[in-house]
């Protein structure tokens, strides 16, 4: 084991630990670093790099991923639990997406492949230790707690209440604005070990130059994580491009992407950029990309690969700088597999995967979600503060959520407006009958009602047998102060089947 000796109290140069059982490496290692004043100790295996972390304190681990012992991922796991504020690069013998992206979902800070460029290591290292060091809690996505149990709201006025001493933070007070479409000072609300864990993700992702790919369900705020993504990245200040591919005329597709010339089709009167020339050297967001057709797909990989478009109907191409960020409600392997969706431009966009979770899979992040919203629009109607009844937030916990977290924001607007001369938001402001399709209101008023089969059926078809059940069940929860031991009283079952009810329904995907 070559090693210099440990950073002294007296010092303030950075000190980085560098672990690869090719000793060769270790005075490369040995010679480069300490030209930039970074302070070096090599070590052979992750065992040793594991005893030389209880001794000595160190800004940065650069760790090859095969190696025999404890090999770069396990010691990465070992530094994510016990030194959190350590950031860890991998080095790999193979550059694999798939490693690299589960190095990152890790907690790797980067992932760069040998054979490396000398030049590349030391700027990529030296970027890591300029940056501040990562906090040990999960906190540097904008919208990040201060506490466990902190709301992560602004004020009325726009200030933040949760982290004023971080000057890069956003202070929006809105996750989703009124179009759907993403502000580029929105921020996350949650502190569900899902929303955390892409609270660390975005840094890293955003610092790289590859496409990314976020998938989930309509609402969940894929469109929020696509705007942080591009404001953490270098490209922050070109532009950033949305793109609703669901949106677009099939027969423009090409068009509106890649642009056309004069005279190119009928209608085309004069020249009209595309959504690569107006993001050049920024960020081209590609929400829905499922919804363009094989053809234009075709098209989008060649620009992705060469980094050059041709506008429709002309004979030159053009050089383009764009980050590409795509999005979808369906999982991209699922429309590969079914020959909706190129193999070849899956693999070329899911560099970075990202999932967005619905509401229902972080049900203890509603109050939170409520709060932030109820403050929101009771600024906004310049409405005092209210609170949200006991059993609204029972019927919120027991809710579908089709609509995830932009539903439960219209939900609140209507309930603030609803409930402008009370202080509580309550079942009746929200669930009032003239909001419901049918004219009956969701048993409002706390009575278990007579339930037909039409308001038991998830869609247009006759229910199954499971539906129905699954209705009432979640019907009766709903109701105000009903536990699951009155529930299971009134539908005549014991309070262990609803709970083991509940439990299935959401081992099966089942909103609840």
């Amino acid at each position: 084991m070559n090693t210099t000796s440990p950073t002294s109290p007296a010092t303030t140069s950075p000190h980085i630990l560098a672990v690869d059982d090719e000793v060769m490496l270790h005075d490369v290692f040995e010679r480069l670093f300490p030209r930039e004043g970074i302070e070096v100790t090599a070590c052979s295996s992750g065992t040793e790099a594991i005893e030389l972390l209880e001794d000595a304190a160190f800004d940065l681990v650069l760790a090859t991923h095969q190696m025999p012992g404890p090999d770069g991922m396990e010691l990465l796991d070992h530094i994510q639990e016990h030194h959190p504020t350590v950031r860890v690069i991998l080095l790999s013998d193979q550059d694999n997406a798939q490693n690299a992206v589960r190095a990152m979902q890790k907690g790797a800070a980067d992932y760069i492949p040998k054979p490396f460029s000398t030049d590349e290591l030391v700027d990529r290292v030296k970027g890591l230790l300029e940056e501040p060091a990562p906090s040990a809690q999960p906190s540097s996505l904008p919208g990040g707690d201060s506490a466990p149990g902190a709301a992560n709201v602004t004020s009325a006025d726009g200030a933040p209440t949760g982290r004023p001493d971080d000057p890069d933070l956003s202070t929006s007070s809105s996750l989703f604005s009124q179009d759907g479409a993403p502000e580029s000072d929105a921020q996350f609300v949650g502190e569900h070990e899902s929303v955390q864990h892409l609270k660390t993700m975005v840094p890293r992702v955003a610092q790289s130059e590859a496409p990314v790919f976020i998938h989930g369900e309509s609402g969940t705020g894929k469109e929020i994580l696509s705007q942080l993504i591009h404001d953490r990245s270098a490209r922050a200040d070109a532009p950033y491009v949305p793109i609703n591919c669901a949106a677009l005329p099939s027969d423009l597709v090409e068009s509106h992407l890649f642009g056309h010339i004069e005279g190119a089709f009928t209608g085309a009167v004069d020249d009209m950029e595309g959504a690569f020339e107006r993001a050049d050297g920024g960020t081209l967001l590609l929400d829905e990309i499922t919804e363009i057709d094989c053809g234009v797909q075709a098209k989008l990989l060649r620009v992705l690969q060469e980094q050059q478009f041709q506008k429709v109907g002309a004979s030159e191409k053009k050089e383009v700088d764009v980050r590409v960020v795509a999005t979808s409600n369906r999982d991209l392997k699922e429309a590969v597999d079914e020959g909706a969706f190129r193999e070849d431009l899956y693999h070329r966009l899911a560099v970075f995967p990202l999932h967005v979770p619905p509401l229902r899979g972080r049900l203890s992040d509603i109050p939170l979600l409520a709060e932030h919203f109820v403050e929101k629009y009771a600024a906004q109607y310049d409405l005092p503060g209210k609170s949200l009844s006991s059993g609204l937030l029972q019927h919120f916990q027991t809710h579908s959520w089709p609509g995830n977290v932009r539903e439960l924001e219209n939900m609140i607007h209507r309930g603030v407006v609803m409930a402008a001369d009370a202080d509580t938001i309550t079942k009746e402001h929200v669930l009032n009958a003239s909001f419901t399709r049918d004219g009956t209101a969701a048993d409002a008023d706390g009575g278990t009602g007579s339930v037909t089969l039409t308001q038991l059926a998830d869609g247009d078809g006759p229910p199954t047998i499971a539906e129905m059940e699954r209705k009432l069940i979640l019907r009766t929860l709903s109701q105000e102060d009903v536990s699951q031991k009155h529930a299971a009283e009134k539908l005549g079952v014991s309070a262990r089947t609803i709970r083991n009810k509940l439990q299935e329904y959401r081992e099966d995907g089942f909103s609840i």
